[in-house]
């Protein structure tokens, strides 16, 4: 029995090691590709390894295009991801907030409402979106980036929501009999309580920015105003030999800030969403 239960065990993590792999081969592919040179890459694709280790691709990629350094983009994907990152998850609380606790008229409805719109793709809103923007001179700016984080995000609201009515009443009534207003109950006792699932929305929040590649498409024309997806897009160049080396090791930087997010908040990540919709 103890054999046979070794067996399985050095089989299952065999299994998992293999799949790992086969999934993050990509990343190391790319990782190792970024000290290679152009000739090398195409030619010898299936070897993970370089030949010849070449530092120098760092060296270029973060020197950037028309006196543009890649630092720029990497500030302008950090001003966008966490200023929008905190709009959407302190309006999403607000919003989560008055779902859960507070009673006003057409709330089912308007709680209907928010729901559907997690069903809208992107797509279907990018065109009117985008015609708003340009009326109100906008575009070319972090404003359309920026702004709609601050009225709230219906995934976040939902997850908030679910965790609001999860902290029981009582504790709502005995901060009332103590005197706290509504505002004084959120920030002080709801607030603290739903930390984990404000801190799994901060990570979605700071993940799916720092990703995105059409929003910032879509708005920014002006290259001092490009985040780091923009910047990446800069290396292909029909027109002339890409320096594929150099856009490797800028796209395996690119990873560092994700990386180093998720990390350091697994743990925070795996409880929020594990214990979404739990009744206390």
């Amino acid at each position: 029995m103890r054999r046979s239960k070794m067996i399985r065990m050095f089989l299952f993590h065999l299994i998992t090691l293999l799949f790992g792999y086969i999934m993050l081969y990509p990343l190391l592919w790319m990782f190792f590709s970024s000290f290679k040179d152009n000739s090398e890459i195409f030619l010898n694709a299936h070897e993970l390894l370089p030949k010849r280790w070449l530092f120098k691709n760092y060296v270029d990629g973060w020197k950037g295009f028309a006196g543009y350094p890649f630092s720029v983009f990497f500030k302008n994907s950090f001003i966008v991801t966490v200023i929008g990152t905190i709009g959407a998850v302190i309006s999403s609380a607000i919003v989560a907030y008055g779902f859960a606790r507070c009673k006003f008229k057409g709330k089912g409805f308007w709680f209907g409402c928010m729901i559907l719109t997690m069903l809208l793709p992107y797509q279907v809103v990018m065109i009117p979106q985008y015609i708003m923007f340009q009326k109100l001179g906008w575009v070319n700016s972090f404003k359309p980036l920026l702004v709609p984080a601050f009225l709230g995000q219906p995934f976040f609201i939902f997850l908030m929501i679910q965790f609001i009515r999860g902290i029981p009443n009582e504790l709502d009534e005995a901060a009332k009999i103590d005197g706290c207003s509504k505002y004084s109950i959120f920030t002080r006792i709801i607030l603290p309580l739903i930390s984990p699932a404000l801190i799994t929305s901060a990570i979605f929040s700071f993940l799916w920015r720092w990703d995105d590649f059409l929003g910032p498409l879509l708005y920014l024309s002006k290259p001092e105003l490009y985040t780091v997806s923009l910047g990446l897009r800069m290396f292909s160049d029909p027109t002339a030999v890409s320096n594929w080396g150099a856009a490797f090791a800028m796209a395996t930087l690119s990873l560092v800030p994700s990386f180093i997010i998720f990390i350091f908040f697994q743990r925070y990540l795996v409880e929020g969403i594990v214990t979404t919709g739990l009744k206390g």
